[in-house]
């Protein structure tokens, strides 16, 4: 099972991209997207775009992908605190 990170592309060049993951920025491969462009929302899993999804599900799995980093923040806060 493969797991993908939303990511909007901010800019591409040649045959990557620089994309923002959740406030963080990174360049990705885009050779599975060629018709990929500026602004578009990609599926990155391990370091390259696996397709191109609308920005309403970017966006709702963005927000998923937050509630699990938070939890595990809390989890790992009562860790440390327990």
């Amino acid at each position: 099972m493969c797991v993908g990170v939303p990511a909007k592309v901010i800019d591409i060049n040649g045959l990557s991209a620089l994309v923002d993951v959740m406030g963080s920025q990174m360049n990705v491969g885009i050779l599975f997207v060629p018709e990929v462009q500026m602004g578009d929302y990609v599926v990155v899993h391990a370091g390259q775009a696996m397709s191109i999804v609308d920005e309403q599900y970017a966006k709702a799995s963005l927000e998923e992908w937050r509630k699990l980093v938070d939890a595990r923040i809390a989890d790992s806060s009562n860790e440390q605190n327990g």
